[in-house]
C-alpha cells in the first residue's frame, strides 16, 4: 500500500529556498511515477513537475528553472527543491505517485496523494 508523507514546507521570504520531501512509509512506490501539485486559496489544484520511474522529468512553465525535482536512492522518496520562491508560488503542495500515469500533468491519472505541506512566500 502506497501511503504519501509531505514534510519541508514553511514560511520564507520572496527569494528564498525551500526542500519538500515526499515519503512513502509504504514503500511500494519505487516503479511508480511520482509528482508534485499545488493548490492555493481559491484555485484548482496544478501540476508543478513530475519524475516518471525511467527518470524522466516535466515541469510547468511557471516553475521551469527555478524548481528542480528528484528521488532519493531508494526510490520510494521524493523531493522538490524550490527556488527564487515568489509570492504566487503560496499554496498547498500535494505529493502524488501511481503506477501508470498517462498525463503526468493531470491530476486524475494519480491515485495515490498524501495531505499535503504548506509554503507561504512573504513579498
Amino acid at each position: 500500500q502506497v501511503h504519501l508523507v509531505e514534510s519541508g514546507g514553511g514560511l520564507v521570504q520572496t527569494g528564498d529556498s525551500l526542500r519538500l520531501s515526499c515519503a512513502d512509509s509504504g514503500r511500494t512506490s519505487g516503479r511508480f511515477d511520482m509528482a508534485w501539485f499545488r493548490q492555493a486559496p481559491g484555485k484548482e489544484r496544478e501540476f508543478v513537475a513530475a519524475i516518471r520511474s525511467d527518470g524522466r522529468i516535466y515541469y510547468s512553465d511557471s516553475v521551469k528553472g527555478r524548481f528542480a525535482i528528484s528521488r532519493g536512492n531508494a526510490r520510494n522518496t521524493m523531493y522538490l527543491q524550490m527556488g527564487s520562491l515568489k509570492p504566487e508560488d503560496t499554496a498547498v503542495y500535494y505529493c502524488a505517485a501511481d503506477e501508470r500515469v498517462y498525463e503526468y500533468y493531470a491530476a486524475k491519472w494519480y491515485d495515490f496523494w498524501g495531505q499535503g505541506t504548506q509554503v507561504t512566500v512573504s513579498s
